[in-house]
């Protein structure tokens, strides 16, 4: 789980192909792991292959056994990371399109039953980083102060 320069979490629409599961829903970024491999290695290759990024200051967070909520069973091994990113700067090598989203935001984005839960831990976890740019935040100072006079 990315999280941008804002700290909003990065996601990305999946494409819309019957195919594949939970087409056209909001994604975390990741795969699966391949034979014999662990997931850290997986990390490293998702990242380049979804963000072109690296796995650098990755921190775990859980590990899921998903029995349902899921396209079929299996292990998550979900991590998270602060990074000095921008979505603008980003580009997506897979998927429909890249967003960030806040706390707030995640309850107008569908995505898989199962990533729902995962985000809700997180959240409970009191994991969300806090902005480094607080630049929003002297606005909205700035323009309510003197309203307040």
């Amino acid at each position: 789980m990315p999280f941008d320069r804002q700290r909003h979490l990065l996601i990305y629409l999946r494409d819309d192909k019957p195919e594949i599961p939970f087409p056209n829903h909001w994604d975390f970024f990741g795969g699966y792991l391949e034979a014999r491999k662990t997931p850290e290695p997986a990390l490293a290759r998702e990242l380049k292959e979804d963000l072109g990024g690296d796995r650098r200051n990755c921190e775990f967070f859980r590990r899921y056994e998903c029995l349902k909520g899921d396209s079929h069973s299996s292990l998550k091994f979900i991590y998270h990371r602060d990074a000095d990113l921008r979505p603008a700067g980003l580009k997506l090598y897979e998927g429909r399109r890249l967003t960030s989203i806040d706390q707030v935001e995640r309850f107008e984005f569908k995505s898989a039953v199962i990533l729902g839960c995962i985000l809700e831990d997180f959240i409970g976890a009191a994991l969300w980083p806090q902005p480094v740019d607080k630049s929003n935040v002297k606005l909205q100072r700035r323009f309510v102060e003197p309203a307040a006079l």
